[in-house]
């Protein structure tokens, strides 16, 4: 991860981050060896550098969170997940530059 402004979640740090958040959260569900995953990240970092004073940016790697990754009922990656006030409020899965650059624009208003 190469962004300051991105939070790394993990199966211990997740549940606070989400509940404590006043702003919306979006979090990138990924994993390294995942080309589609890989392709989106500079945009996502592009966007959290953008738009941190709105809008919370987390990544969560699958891999090492296999746990909270089932819970969270991700079965493909990348899965975006935004979150607010503490409550899941929207999903997707594949890496659409489009979709993601108008959901954190939504977010951010």
């Amino acid at each position: 991860m190469g962004s300051e402004y991105i939070v790394e979640l993990n199966n211990e740090n997740f549940d606070e981050v989400i509940k404590s958040s006043t702003k919306p959260i979006i979090v990138d569900c990924w994993a390294a060896w995942c080309r589609p995953c890989l392709a989106i990240a500079p945009l996502y970092e592009k966007l959290a550098e953008m738009y941190h004073d709105k809008v919370i940016f987390a990544k969560l790697n699958t891999d090492h969170n296999t746990e909270l990754a089932a819970r969270l009922g991700i079965f493909s990656i990348p899965t975006f997940l935004v979150f607010k006030n503490g409550e899941l409020a929207g999903r997707w899965v594949g890496a659409h530059p489009d979709r993601l650059k108008l959901a954190v624009e939504e977010l951010a208003k």
